[in-house]
Formats: C-alpha cells, sequence, structure tokens
C-alpha cells in the first residue's frame, strides 16, 4: 500500500550523483514501490538540486530496517560529536577564520 505523502525538506550540503558533485538544497522521503530495489516497498529518499536539472539527483531506495538503522547511526554520529561541529555556524566561522584552534 503506498502512502503518497512525500515529505520534503530544505538541505545544505553537497551530494555526488552521476555527473560529479552537486550543491544539494533539496530532500523528499516517502514510502512507495521502489524502481531498482527487490521489495514491493521501501523508504526512498531523493537528495536534489531541482535548479541544477534532472542529473543534480541522488535517489535512495532502503527497506523500513535500513531506513531506521540509518537514522539511528545519524544520531549516533552526530551525539558523538562536540555540539554545533557540523552546523552551518561552524562552517560560517571557519570560512570567515574565526574557529578555535585545534578543533577540527
Amino acid at each position: 500500500m503506498c502512502t503518497y505523502q512525500t515529505i520534503k525538506v530544505a538541505l545544505d550540503g553537497a551530494a555526488k550523483g552521476a555527473n560529479g558533485w552537486f550543491t544539494l538544497t533539496d530532500g523528499a522521503v516517502y514510502v512507495d514501490h521502489p524502481f531498482h530495489a527487490c521489495h514491493e516497498h521501501t523508504v526512498n529518499i531523493d537528495f536534489t538540486n531541482p535548479g541544477d536539472g534532472p542529473s543534480a539527483r541522488v535517489a535512495v531506495e532502503l527497506t523500513e530496517e535500513g531506513a531506521l538503522a540509518l537514522v539511528a547511526a545519524i544520531q549516533e554520529a552526530l551525539a558523538a560529536a562536540p555540539p554545533g561541529l557540523a552546523s552551518v555556524r561552524a562552517s560560517a566561522r571557519v570560512s570567515a577564520g574565526t574557529a578555535d584552534a585545534g578543533t577540527g
């Protein structure tokens, strides 16, 4: 059974597609029939930059168990790092040359 619900999120990052790296601006998550995975339904995640056209897209099809494991791994990785290390604020400090020495 398809849910026909797509959860969209604004993203700030980069992804590597068929034509190389591109700026990542959008994400979409939905449960539907996969195009390639050998399962009846999967959790599908699209990482895109619509402004760069259809080549700026990376699609992922995961089982429910795989998707939940990925969520847990992301949470574990963030919990193990100093708070804010991967935030846009930390990136702005590094770009401006104001980051503390020795913090990565």
